[in-house]
């Protein structure tokens, strides 16, 4: 009878056990599902770790967590669309970052990327050094802010012309120029590489390693998407590979009296590519000498075969599409030290102008300042606006 009554006690405390353990693990997933995603930030070594440990690990649980898995990647799905909508832009901003995320649905395997935790951005040289804290009247968002008469060279609107700032990838307006100076063939075939990628910021690109594309179409969609691995790659293919591209680049820009100006890569992902809004003036009326440019940087959109596969390409710069403007050259750009830039060659009132605007807050910023100063230039503009901290300064 003991025996028996002994028994009964063990398979009740063992289907005790087994129901606490049931429970615990079906909180622990809930808890999981129910956490937010910007509470999984990790390092990307540590990511990768994660990643390679949940491909191996993670197995269908039941039902209702194949109905969640399939929730999730939907959601997952539309944030991964998103990512490559952005891909065209200058470079991704800082303020979000990425993982790989592995999971089971359906007996079928999936791997998606997906957003996790926010990420401030850091401050821009401009702002370290106080440059937005120069006011004007126009209320510009932007700390460097020049405009001029393109005929006769007439001043219109400084605000901290002479600060010399990095410049991102308004760099890839001189790399058009070294590339045409070389006359070589722009049927030639380009190849990506390896060598193309960018272990500086690492950014990313629509440009897979193994793409080919002619010499033209390199510069085309560098120009207009400012698209870095064709800059990348542009370089690689000049007559004596890089250095002798840098330093053409350099040789330019002092043959155009750049002296603030220095440049150490084609693309600008470097914050060490710097200039002042005066120098890049200079830049901008040479390169309007180009034909191709003109063409280039201001198509609204372009496709591209790379032997793999069609790649359409869309402008950085939304005015372009916009009736209402008069662009006869433009280039955007954009690192965390440079913040917002945009350069332009445009008509308004009547009038060829080139406006720089450079380290602009907020991603639309460069492009409402750039509204804000047509509007003035179209109502008369009152007198010259000269607005830099110092205007005999040469700058920071």
């Amino acid at each position: 009878m003991k025996t028996d009554m002994f028994s009964s006690l063990k398979v009740l405390h063992g289907a005790a056990r087994s129901t606490a353990l049931s429970m615990a693990v079906s909180l622990a997933v809930a808890a999981a599902i129910a956490t937010p995603v910007s509470t999984f930030a990790a390092t990307p070594a540590a990511t990768a770790k994660t990643s390679k440990h949940t491909k191996a690990t993670h197995k269908p649980a039941a039902a209702d967590t194949a109905k969640v898995s399939d929730k999730s990647a939907k959601a997952v799905k539309g944030a991964a669309a998103k990512t490559v909508a952005a891909a065209e832009d200058d470079a991704p901003r800082a303020s979000v970052k990425r993982k790989r995320v592995s999971f089971t649905s359906n007996g079928r395997h999936h791997a998606v990327m997906r957003r996790v935790a926010f990420e401030p951005r850091q401050p821009s040289v401009g702002q370290a050094f106080g440059l937005h804290e120069t006011p004007d009247a126009l209320m510009l968002r932007s700390s460097v802010a020049y405009v001029i008469d393109q005929n006769t060279g007439e001043p219109l609107f400084d605000k901290n012309s002479r600060a010399v700032v990095p410049i991102a990838s308004i760099t890839k307006l001189m790399t058009a120029m070294v590339v045409l100076d070389s006359k070589e063939q722009m049927t030639d075939q380009i190849e990506v590489t390896d060598e193309d990628r960018d272990y500086e910021k690492n950014t990313h690109s629509r440009l897979s390693v193994g793409s080919v594309l002619s010499r033209e179409d390199m510069l085309h969609i560098a120009l207009m998407a400012s698209e870095n691995r064709a800059a990348a790659a542009l370089s690689r293919y000049y007559p004596g590979g890089r250095p002798a591209f840098l330093a053409a680049m350099n040789a330019k820009a002092r043959q155009l009296g750049m002296t603030d100006t220095h440049f150490e890569n084609s693309t600008g992902l470097t914050s060490q590519n710097v200039s002042s809004a005066r120098d890049l003036v200079k830049m901008v009326n040479a390169a309007y000498q180009y034909p191709l440019i003109r063409k280039f940087s201001t198509d609204h959109s372009y496709e591209v075969y790379t032997g793999k596969r069609t790649l359409a390409y869309n402008s950085t710069n939304a005015l372009v599409r916009n009736p209402t403007w008069d662009i006869g050259l433009q280039k955007t750009g954009f690192i965390n030290e440079a913040g917002e830039c945009l350069v332009m060659q445009a008509t308004i009132h009547g009038r060829p102008m080139v406006l720089v605007l450079l380290d602009s807050s907020g991603k639309y910023s460069r492009f409402a300042d750039a509204t804000r100063l047509r509007t003035w230039l179209d109502n008369g503009g009152d007198q010259p606006r000269i607005t830099s901290a110092d205007a005999s300064d040469p700058g920071t």
